[in-house]
């Protein structure tokens, strides 16, 4: 097996021809970009041939509507500091025969406690700048930005552990054209409509209010179609937002969707397809997401997308937390198609070549591989 190092992280190619056991936890009650990727990605695991498990937490979402034909089960994993949730979680581990157990993000990373002499390798995934503390207790990390791995080793974690492996992306199921009419249609959206789409949480990170400033400074007609504005999602910032479109003058030119468990359609539907997040936003799958559903991206330059995109090449990236210039890339996107057209190959291609369901499984196979001695 071959690797390529990169800074102080490892990017692992190849494929393993030995099938690994592993269980996922995770300890998420809600829908994020993270879950999404985490049921995503066992389902993939399993289409290789992977033998995969999960444990999530007692009456999740992931566990109501994203998990089916995936071995899983379900604990409290009440707070990192209840020693019943860390009890249980740790014996589940041990018991489940896996030779991986892989943590994702904090809670679920800190409730797992594997034996000191235990075969079982603990692998922490990180999709965030947590605070290392929690995670050290772990055998290997893994980061989805070379970035991130970076901070991981400044932080002192060994580098020799800390494994750098991006996110896929599913093939985008093809638009159907009545069905996406009909959407737009039942939300009051007319087909000359410029559908604008921002998929995320309401939390501060994705910064919805930046959006809506942007939004509110866009002229009534763009190439002489109105522009309106789809947001995906829900969470605590939502009454605080509607509120603030109100106040923008701007609520009636906003559709308030909600939370969807298959997104695919909204991205069928979309025009274009806006990323605001402040700058502590790690990667952002939705980007990916996005060039798959060969969509154009104006974006922030927040974390991820410094590291994944390319300004004038595959998206228009902006300076965060900056209505003025979100506004003005927006209205240079939707008024000049040849653009939009550029922007739109370029991203599907890098999908293909980077961020690939085959290419992202086989480096996790060989990662597993690695560690374990089975390659």
């Amino acid at each position: 097996m071959q690797s390529l190092r990169c800074a102080c992280t490892v990017t692992l190619s190849g494929s393993s021809a030995v099938s690994v056991a592993s269980l996922h936890i995770i300890a998420s009650r809600q829908m994020g970009g993270a879950e999404r990727w985490f049921a995503r990605f066992l389902h993939a695991m399993q289409r290789a041939g992977e033998p995969v498990s999960a444990l999530v937490r007692r009456d999740s979402e992931l566990a109501r509507h994203h998990l089916d034909g995936i071995a899983h089960a379900q604990a409290p994993m009440r707070t990192v500091w209840d020693p019943l949730s860390r009890h249980e979680v740790s014996r589940y581990a041990r018991l489940s025969g896996a030779q991986v157990v892989q943590t994702y993000m904090s809670r679920a990373t800190r409730l797992t406690r594997l034996a000191r002499d235990s075969a079982q390798v603990h692998v922490a995934r990180l999709g965030g700048y947590y605070g290392v503390h929690g995670f050290v207790h772990a055998d290997a990390w893994v980061g989805n930005t070379r970035g991130l791995c970076d901070w991981m080793v400044r932080n002192g974690l060994p580098a020799e552990r800390v494994f750098h492996i991006g996110n896929f992306v599913e093939t985008a199921r093809p638009a159907d054209a009545a069905a996406v009419s009909a959407l737009r249609g039942a939300h009051g959206i007319a087909a000359d409509d410029w559908l604008i789409v921002h998929a995320a949480r309401m939390v501060a990170v994705k910064d919805h209010a930046n959006l809506l400033n942007a939004f509110a400074r866009l002229p009534a007609e763009v190439a002489g179609r109105r522009p309106r504005l789809a947001l995906l999602g829900d969470g605590p910032l939502r009454p605080a937002l509607v509120a603030r479109a109100a106040a923008l003058g701007i609520a009636s030119r906003i559709v308030w969707v909600g939370w969807q468990h298959d997104p695919g359609p909204w991205f069928h539907a979309a025009d274009l397809m806006v990323f605001p997040s402040r700058d502590e936003e790690t990667l952002g799958n939705v980007l990916l997401e996005a060039w798959s559903h060969r969509r154009p991206i104006v974006a922030t330059a927040f974390r991820g997308a410094r590291e994944l995109a390319r300004h004038g090449e595959d998206a228009l990236i902006v300076p965060c937390g900056d209505a003025a210039a979100l506004a003005h890339a927006i209205v240079e996107l939707l008024g000049d198609s040849g653009l939009a057209t550029r922007l739109i190959a370029s991203g599907a291609s890098r999908v293909a070549d980077e961020f690939s369901e085959a290419i992202i499984i086989d480096r996790y196979r060989d990662l597993y591989a690695r560690l374990t001695g089975s390659g």
